[in-house]
């Protein structure tokens, strides 16, 4: 192949590549070997992680009442049984654009149930959506496989 017919054939290549959509990821389902229920461990907790990240025309102020407005909800649903929160501080730079952590913890899938639609959890729903970036969410029964101090 003469080297004009190469480089015809690269430039075509670039100009096919280039005009394709972009297709989104995969979604991927939990393999079924690895999805855990509470039936094996009745004192296993049900975590609703929770990862933000926030546009960059959102204020200090604005992320503030976002988290405030988090920290509101066990008050406003009974269903919630711990809640915790926190700002990434990691040195690993691995966290993509996500800086604010949240896990509500509940006692059975119902609790979950219950929360998801309450209506204060809508209501902070809207107080978020204006200033939200992304949001990562992971659902998963704890594990613990060792008391602490044995691990």
């Amino acid at each position: 192949m003469s080297p004009y017919a190469i480089l015809l054939f690269t430039l075509l290549m670039l100009t096919v590549s280039g005009c394709q959509e972009e297709m989104p990821p995969p979604t991927m389902e939990t393999p079924p070997a690895m999805e855990a229920t509470n039936e094996d461990r009745p004192d296993s907790l049900l975590r609703h992680a929770v990862f933000f990240s926030f546009k960059e025309t959102a204020t200090p102020a604005q992320i503030d009442s976002v988290q405030q407005a988090f920290s509101a909800l066990p008050g406003q649903i009974d269903a919630i049984r711990d809640y915790e929160w926190g700002v990434n501080n990691s040195p690993e730079g691995l966290n993509k654009g996500f800086t604010h952590a949240f896990f509500v913890t509940f006692h059975s899938e119902a609790d979950r149930e219950t929360y998801l639609p309450h209506p204060a959890h809508m209501a902070f729903v809207k107080v978020l959506e204006p200033h939200l970036e992304d949001v990562f969410v992971v659902d998963y029964w704890a594990q613990v496989d060792a008391a602490p101090g044995q691990r």
